[in-house]
């Protein structure tokens, strides 16, 4: 990349960087993630790079280490083959979930974005609650959300589907799409003028793939025919960003089968703001919003104007979000006993290898 600009570098970048220049080391971006390397666009070219041992080291946990879409600085080898990371630049926004296995564990799917287009299809993906969760995951991440309804093709009449989408979205944008007839396409690039990233996330099959190829006018990455069934056919196996034609860079993300929410209350009252703004109003600042008398949540339960299943998933999200923040309470609190511990140990150590000496 001759001009870094193209990938998002801007003044507060150029800024941050400064105090690795003097350590000869030159700015780049994660374009992929692999297994102890990346892929990262630097000036110099692309160059496969490991991360530096101290860069691990110092890392509190794996959410620290480079993801797609970080700035890093990196010293390359002489002969520009690779070289090794050795500091991740602050991170403008990130996408993060709560890891798909046992551990409480933050998992960085993408970072600094701009706009986070949440790709569903009309056909059996179409899922509001789904929907909500992926919504409080954008606006968590400080990204923009935009809402893409793919493979609208496929019906006769797209606006019942999009009217299920815009019960959910609340003034987020939502766009048709069909990368068979074109329309729509136009719409999403639109959110991609130089230098801006956007990143699709969603179920498997919903077409992801196949609107990047759209938007690039080149068949950059492998595609399947939709099943029998209806159902897409999952391809994309890592995350990636894409520079487009023309300006704007875009990931793409594997389908997720589970998404569980990390550190989202923010997110939360962001994509239930009609639930929430009702607190306000109950009699009680308190109120539970049970049976109190004056709730404002269940008077609109009571004339409709708030929907049971819109209520409930608020609920069960906010449920999870709040055993999530027991179990992370749980796990610092074992984590600093570990410390002490070893503290304690190191110490008596000390003290009987002094008192050898003595």
């Amino acid at each position: 990349m001759d001009d870094l600009t193209t990938l998002g570098w801007d003044a507060r970048l150029r800024e941050e960087f400064e105090q690795y220049r003097s350590d000869g080391l030159v700015p780049g971006r994660v374009a992929v993630q692999h297994r102890g390397a990346w892929d990262v666009l630097t000036e110099l070219g692309e160059l496969r790079v490991d991360a530096a041992g101290r860069l691990r080291h110092d890392a509190a946990n794996v959410a620290e280490l480079p993801v797609v879409g970080d700035w890093v600085a990196i010293a390359a080898r002489s002969d520009e083959s690779g070289g090794t990371i050795h500091a991740v630049l602050q991170r403008r926004t990130k996408v993060s979930r709560k890891t798909a296995w046992q551990a409480t564990e933050e998992q960085v799917l993408v970072a600094n974005v701009d706009v986070i287009f949440l790709v569903t299809s009309v056909n059996e993906d179409l899922n509001p609650r789904r929907l909500e969760r992926y919504l409080t995951l954008a606006w968590e991440s400080g990204a923009q959300p935009v809402f893409v309804l793919t493979k609208s093709d496929l019906v006769d009449d797209i606006a019942p589907a999009a009217a299920i989408v815009e019960s959910v979205a609340f003034g987020v944008p939502v766009i048709p799409v069909s990368s068979v007839t074109g329309d729509g396409v136009e719409e999403v690039r639109a959110y991609l003028p130089a230098g801006v990233t956007g990143a699709f996330i969603g179920s498997s099959g919903v077409g992801k793939s196949t609107l990047v190829n759209s938007l690039a006018g080149a068949e950059l990455l492998e595609t399947r025919e939709i099943r029998e069934d209806g159902r897409g056919r999952h391809t994309t196996v890592r995350r990636e960003l894409i520079v487009l034609p023309g300006g704007g860079l875009i990931v793409d993300t594997p389908g997720m089968r589970e998404l569980q929410l990390w550190d989202a209350d923010d997110g939360l009252e962001e994509a239930f703001d009609d639930v929430t703004s009702l607190f306000a109003n109950c009699r009680f600042s308190d109120c539970r919003h049970d049976s109190e008398p004056g709730c404002a949540v269940q008077a609109a339960l009571a004339d409709e104007t708030l929907a049971t299943d819109r209520w409930e998933s608020y609920l069960s999200l906010e449920s999870e979000l709040q055993r999530l923040e027991r179990r992370q309470d749980k796990r610092l609190q074992a984590e600093e006993k570990r410390k002490w511990k070893a503290r304690g140990v190191e110490a008596r150590e000390n003290m009987r290898l002094k008192g050898n000496d003595g």
